[in-house]
């Protein structure tokens, strides 16, 4: 369709609003690449700096990803994940109607440097549990797990098939080591080249780094584990309650800025 320059409708606004509409029908599926400039150009009879601006605000709403170097693509689909609980990968993916699995890359006993050792309770240098797995939903991977568990259960858990078993359900289930809360730590990086290969997207794509650690009873933590979720396949929503005491009123001249 060529856009009518004699609509009082601004013309990046048509082209927009067409594209759109293909993406949401689906005529555009998820991660197909649109059409390059000079098509836009051509079928809808307008400048280039027309089409650029619909390129802009399409990107704006989030509808499609520009990739420097290899064109623009239609976002592809997120999930949302309710994160108000402490559950594990494969409750989260069933709960969502889809089909979890699992690829072990690798298990092995290391030392635990700084970080581990501080998350596990341990001395640094003591030997724990690693375990690399990159986690699946309907054979897409959605992210990187990095698990590191005390000795006394790692040995354990690697006895059992891994890209079936989850590991909170061993833990719980067959270890009896109950899985009470979890402190999270979320931050937002970009992929380096193991997981950008782990995951197959490009090197710095966007990804959303979890640390996790579960504690049993009395406190202990049992699992420390990094995740890093593709920042284009899920995304976390949670609900948060109003704290009981707002700061008073009489407080708030003494905290305000001045006015110049």
């Amino acid at each position: 369709m060529n856009a009518n320059p004699q609509s009082a409708i601004p013309l990046y606004y048509q082209i927009e609003q067409d594209l759109a509409s293909l993406i949401t029908r689906g005529t555009l599926a998820p991660g197909s690449q649109l059409p390059s400039e000079e098509e836009l150009v051509r079928r809808y009879g307008v400048s280039r700096t027309t089409v650029r601006k619909a390129v802009q605000e399409l990107d704006r709403l989030g509808l499609i990803e520009i990739r420097r170097g290899r064109g623009t693509f239609v976002r592809p689909e997120t999930i949302t994940q309710e994160f108000t609980e402490l559950t594990g990968f494969v409750e989260d993916m069933v709960a969502m109607g889809l089909k979890p699995s699992a690829k072990v890359l690798g298990t092995a006993p290391i030392e635990a440097n700084e970080s581990v050792a501080r998350q596990l309770r341990v001395p640094i240098g003591t030997e724990v549990m690693q375990i690399r797995r990159v986690r699946m939903a309907d054979n897409v991977a959605m992210s990187l797990d990095e698990t590191y568990l005390p000795m006394d259960l790692g040995r354990k858990v690697v006895e059992n098939d891994l890209a079936l078993y989850p590991i909170f359900s061993l833990l719980e289930g067959k270890y009896d080591t109950p899985l009470l809360e979890a402190d999270y730590r979320l931050e937002a990086i970009s992929a380096d080249p193991l997981v950008a290969e782990a995951l197959g997207i490009e090197v710095k794509s966007p990804i959303l780094l979890i640390e996790r650690v579960s504690y049993s009873l009395d406190q202990r933590p049992v699992d420390y584990e990094k995740l890093f979720y593709r920042g284009d396949k899920i995304r976390l929503s949670t609900r948060l309650r109003r704290r009981q005491s707002p700061l008073p009123l009489e407080l708030l001249p003494r905290i305000a800025p001045k006015s110049k």
